[in-house]
């Protein structure tokens, strides 16, 4: 009995208490048995306390009354990366793989690379699938934004990276008809029903004449990835490119950039540590380098200028939203007080002049091209 103990302790011990120092114990103690009685009656201690040892580890309590929970990562912890096609998805890829098992979270990149749009049957069940994955995670994949509120389902956080739509184009023409440095006959996989008068199609025929590849709305790509499943959001104009602009604010963590990619696997650091920690020290590193390497796009060669002006006006709505990419993504490098050099502003119709002047010659096809790590817009003149 805590009152016998105290009546006990006082009995042995120099009276020297003051009748107020009395009451001041009478009454720490009376609040000690009071909340002892409800600690007990509700069945343990309070939700934040366990919440807290949660956190940190250990916990006896935890320990005495069963399993202790998956351990959760600071906010967030369920990260949607839904990568854009030839935008150094695969280099983030391959990072995101070493990083997974560097920091223990659970990766999940999936194989499908040709169905972006679904049915609401479909996607429901995908992100089904994708709440159900143990935190922390992280899932990948080539699809357009799902919107997980809708259907009641907790939203993930979302990180993207965009890169200019001419390169992005040109980089999946090239790529789709003859691969990339690794070898693997992947483009003859990708297109085995291409014919050889559509695989060495001159990219000027294709863009001058109208080929469908080369014309709306096949030139209307990075856009849908952000405005959604809706079916408007494949048709281009102001409505998907709105769509997009407001999903990029409200859904997305980041979305980078292809040409600053050392500055956003910077800002990702910096963002998510607890995924992408450690990530400048592998991509610089000479493995990581050589392995990189192998995944630029072979053969790729530049339109001409007529060409360019074409593919440039198809593009516009491409080239607004790539536009306010770039300026948040500047944006939130001020505030979060990152200093780098800031290159050029995005491509405006006056490179178009002056590429007249510069436009290099088609490469021959056993000269080395660049990677899709280095800048994607070494062929192109800022204004």
């Amino acid at each position: 009995n805590p009152l016998f103990l105290l009546r006990l302790l006082l009995s042995v011990l120099p009276w020297r208490f003051s009748l107020r120092g009395y009451g001041f114990c009478m009454s720490a103690l009376f609040l000690f048995c009071f909340g002892s009685l409800f600690y007990q009656l509700n069945g343990g201690p309070p939700k934040i306390l366990l919440d807290i040892r949660q956190y940190l580890g250990s916990s006896t309590y935890l320990n005495d009354h069963g399993s202790i929970p998956p351990r959760e990562l600071p906010f967030p912890s369920q990260v949607v990366y839904n990568r854009v096609g030839k935008c150094g998805s695969r280099t983030v890829v391959i990072l995101l793989r070493l990083l997974a098992e560097k920091h223990q979270f659970n990766l999940f990149s999936s194989d499908i690379h040709n169905k972006t749009r679904l049915t609401k049957h479909e996607q429901v069940d995908l992100m089904t699938n994708i709440s159900k994955i143990p935190p922390p995670f992280l899932y990948t994949r080539h699809v357009h934004f799902l919107n997980f509120s809708r259907f009641r389902i907790e939203q993930p956080v979302y990180i993207n990276i965009i890169r200019d739509p001419i390169n992005r184009f040109l980089s999946n023409y090239f790529f789709r008809r003859f691969g990339d440095w690794r070898g693997e006959q992947n483009h003859l996989i990708r297109t085995p029903g291409m014919k050889d008068d559509e695989r060495y199609l001159d990219i000027n025929v294709c863009i001058l004449e109208n080929y469908p590849e080369c014309s709306n709305p096949r030139v209307f790509y990075i856009i849908p990835y952000f405005c959604g499943q809706h079916p408007q959001c494949r048709e281009p104009g102001v409505w998907a490119l709105e769509r997009a602009k407001q999903n990029v604010l409200e859904n997305y963590l980041i979305v980078g950039i292809l040409e600053e990619l050392e500055e956003v696997l910077l800002m990702l650091e910096r963002l998510l540590p607890h995924y992408f920690a450690g990530v400048l020290n592998i991509y610089k590193s000479p493995e990581y380098k050589k392995m990189g390497n192998m995944t630029g796009t072979v053969r790729k060669q530049t339109p001409s200028l007529e060409a360019l002006k074409v593919l440039y006006h198809r593009m516009r709505y491409e080239y607004d939203f790539y536009n306010f990419v770039r300026d948040q993504f500047h944006l939130m490098k001020k505030k979060i007080g990152l200093k780098s050099v800031v290159k050029a502003p995005a491509y405006t119709p006056t490179f178009l002049r002056e590429l007249a002047l510069r436009t290099p010659q088609p490469l021959d096809e056993d000269e080395e091209l660049d990677s899709d790590l280095e800048d994607a817009n070494s062929w192109l003149v800022h204004p």
